[in-house]
């Protein structure tokens, strides 16, 4: 009877289903500091390609996905790192989306993922020493560098005619890097650049930064900076002096919290980030709201790159980031089936079935080189106290 029993038991179990593997995926913004304002848009963004996937019990024959958040608050690296830490060791994330800013992104994948084998894919972390940086194939990003970004800024501003530019920068790899690359660029072009000076997060005055910038003077002020931070309060002071009216503001000023700030005082102010018009972009934007989300800059970057962590397990047969890391490039570029937002469950199954796919996404992703976006982008301009697409480039 024993034997029978055990027999039974035996063949039970062979016949039971697997237990479906918990995946967990981190996802590492900065919810506080000075672009608190953008990270609910990237995070509703990497969420969305989350559900849609967990939804479709469609990861790894039906293992269940789940989202840990954690604040890398873009200013304090430290504080990013800890967030890193937890996500991995505690959390136990298999890979992370993010980090939001270019800093605290090199300081997580330096200090964290790279030690523990960790994948990140970013939306949003521009600067170019991450184009260069040692990352053992681990980092990707879905957003283009700021050397091809300051290459469409610099022509954005010959074309609207400026001879003189000052810039102010936010002093760190971010701000650095664009601010320098605007400058080569747009010397390079016959322009000349008045001052190209640094300004710190979290100052409490930034008075002295002002009146230099308006001492030196130009045609126009680049503010390579953050919305909600030390770029935002600069703007203030420049149009209190009456040293400048018009400002060109890259994508760390690309926030509606500035024109809710600034209204019309800003009206023909400009500038560029990434962004695209494809078919892909607007599937995104209309499943965005009809999810009830406001849309902002880079929501669809982080759909993406929460995308591709998934795909890329699938295509590997596994969640673990020693394996996806290798199928990343693979499911974002051609050959194979295209695939846009609310398509996951579809490119799931023909991965699960040995086929290729060429995930297009909301952001038209194309990874080039070491793994990151090769940049489409929208132009826009402050009218009657808010931001209006100008055109795509």
């Amino acid at each position: 009877m024993k034997k029978i029993i055990g027999v039974s038991a035996a063949m039970l179990m062979l016949a039971s289903p697997a237990i479906a593997e918990d995946v967990k995926i981190g996802i590492s913004l900065g919810f506080t500091g000075p672009l608190e304002s953008l990270a609910p848009a990237m995070n509703n963004g990497a969420q969305m390609a989350i559900a849609e996937v967990a939804k479709s019990k469609s990861l790894l024959g039906g293992s269940n996905v789940v989202a840990v958040t954690g604040d890398s608050t873009c200013a304090d690296t430290a504080a990013a790192v800890a967030t890193g830490e937890r996500l991995v060791t505690a959390e136990n994330v298999n890979a992370i989306v993010g980090a939001m800013c270019s800093g605290a992104t090199q300081a997580v994948l330096e200090g964290v993922a790279m030690p523990n084998g960790i994948v990140m894919i970013s939306g949003s972390a521009t600067a170019p020493v991450l184009s260069t940086v040692e990352d053992n194939g681990l980092f990707f990003r879905t957003a283009p560098s700021d050397a091809r970004s300051a290459e469409v800024l610099a022509d954005i501003l010959k074309e609207e005619g400026y001879k003189s530019i000052a810039i102010t920068y936010v002093n760190n790899d971010y701000g650095k890097g664009l601010g320098s690359a605007i400058e080569s660029n747009f010397v390079a072009g016959g322009g000349s650049v008045t001052i190209n000076a640094g300004h710190e997060e979290n100052k409490g005055d930034y008075s002295a930064d002002a009146a230099a910038l308006a001492q030196a003077g130009g045609d126009i002020l680049v503010v390579a900076g953050y919305a909600d931070g030390g770029g935002g309060t600069i703007i203030q002071e420049s149009l209190d002096r009456g040293s400048f009216e018009t400002f060109f503001l890259p994508d760390g000023m690309y926030a509606d919290s500035l024109t809710k700030t600034f209204g019309s005082q800003i009206d023909g102010s400009f500038g560029a980030s990434a962004g695209t018009d494809s078919p892909g972009d607007a599937t995104f934007k209309t499943l965005f709201a009809d999810a009830g989300h406001e849309y902002n800059v880079y929501a669809g970057e982080y759909y993406d790159a929460a995308a591709l962590i998934m795909l890329a397990m699938q295509a590997a047969g596994s969640s673990s980031s020693s394996d996806l890391k290798d199928h990343v490039m693979d499911v974002a570029n051609a050959p194979g089936e295209k695939i846009y937002p609310g398509e996951l469950a579809k490119a799931m199954k023909i991965l699960a079935g040995g086929g290729q796919i060429d995930y297009v996404g909301a952001s038209a992703v194309e990874l080039i080189g070491p793994g990151e976006s090769g940049g489409s982008y929208l132009q826009y301009e402050v009218k009657n106290g808010k931001f209006e697409t100008v055109k795509y480039r």
